[in-house]
């Protein structure tokens, strides 16, 4: 793996309003700001050149700062809104890191505070990932229950005529689960591309070589609401006391 003359770039994105969970980037969670749980795993990976955090709110760069990331600079307001897409808001920090200090990254590492059952280890075998197939980006995936397997989901016409998600009529479908096609999901952990992605013809995160980074399920938390912070408490003691 050649990463000696690689400059990755951990990209934390952070807002201070949040509907669901008020406050929930600086929340406490299983002992500390879940912020931080984001800025560790980057910094324990020893593979990162900088850990940024991109916000608007005086209280996450304080806490951000505190555990060891950098805020350059604060996001302008209207790249802080509810509707604000994450696309915006990367070009945004790469831009100003070139204008203002000459820094452009290889890759960008885009972690999400929502998702603190990340590890250091995952982020590593992502990097090798990637480097290791030249791919344009690497996203992380848990599989999907094959009781919710699109093999055994349907779309139904306006006339409540059924076909199989997949394609095809309800004769074709698969009848037994130990048949079915293993299946994907995004668990919005890790993405990792290239930096020249944000600046294309048509900007992605993606490119069109795409590799997944399959976690395992007891690592795979995504907290939006209430009931998730709930399940994700539960699930991440159990992966601290292992």
């Amino acid at each position: 793996m050649d990463i000696k003359n690689k400059k990755i770039l951990a990209l934390i994105t952070a807002r201070g309003g949040s509907k669901g969970i008020p406050g929930k980037n600086i929340k406490e969670f299983c002992g500390k700001p879940l912020i931080a749980w984001a800025i560790e795993a980057a910094k324990q990976s020893n593979l990162v050149s900088r850990v940024i955090v991109s916000t608007d709110y005086d209280k996450i760069a304080e806490i951000a700062k505190k555990f060891g990331a950098e805020v350059p600079f604060m996001r302008p307001a209207e790249l802080a809104q509810d509707t604000t897409p994450t696309l915006p808001v990367m070009v945004h920090a790469v831009n100003y890191l070139k204008e203002a200090e000459n820094y452009t990254p290889d890759y960008i590492l885009l972690l999400e505070p929502t998702s603190p059952g990340r590890q250091a280890r995952h982020i590593k075998e992502a990097t090798e990932l990637i480097l290791k197939t030249g791919a344009d980006s690497v996203v992380s995936v848990v599989e999907v229950p094959r009781r919710f397997s699109p093999s055994w989901q349907f779309k139904v016409g306006a006339d409540r005529r059924m076909e199989i998600a997949t394609g095809g009529s309800l004769k074709n479908i698969i009848t037994r689960r130990q048949d079915l096609p293993k299946a994907y999901t995004r668990d919005g952990a890790i993405y990792l591309f290239k930096t020249k992605l944000l600046f294309e013809a048509e900007p992605s995160i993606y490119g069109d070589d795409t590799r997944a980074y399959i976690m395992d399920s007891a690592y795979s938390l995504d907290i939006d609401t209430p009931e998730d912070w709930s399940e994700a408490e539960v699930k991440m003691k159990s992966l601290i006391n292992k």
